[in-house]
């Protein structure tokens, strides 16, 4: 039977599981609220790019993403900051929708797949 690897194994969550050669990351938010949507997403972005090499593989091995914004008229602003992350040509399937978050301060929660 494969293996399950689980990286910092939580409670409730992981935050990177994987399986097969697939990395699936829990929803990631920024931990200083006191920024605004770039920030948050630029700090978000960065925690990504962590899990994804503590995991072996990185940004360019993206297969779908899961964007929760906490206000629909940030997407631009948070796109800004997505799109300058992505590397050209290299863009995941996504859907970004407006939600409401576990604690009103956070602005964007960010879910990746990526494969090794």
């Amino acid at each position: 039977m494969p293996k399950i690897s689980r990286t910092d194994a939580g409670k409730i969550l992981s935050k990177a599981v994987e399986y097969h050669g697939f990395v699936f990351l829990a929803g990631t938010t920024a931990a200083d609220l006191s920024k605004d949507i770039k920030g948050q997403t630029r700090e978000v972005l960065a925690e990504i790019d962590r899990l994804l090499e503590v995991n072996g593989t990185d940004k360019t091995r993206l297969l779908q993403a899961q964007i929760w914004v906490k206000d629909i008229r940030d997407r631009d602003a948070m796109n800004e900051i997505w799109s300058a992350w992505l590397p050209p040509g290299e863009a995941p399937v996504r859907a970004c929708v407006q939600a409401n978050m576990a604690d009103p301060r956070h602005l964007v929660e960010i879910m990746v797949t990526a494969c090794k």
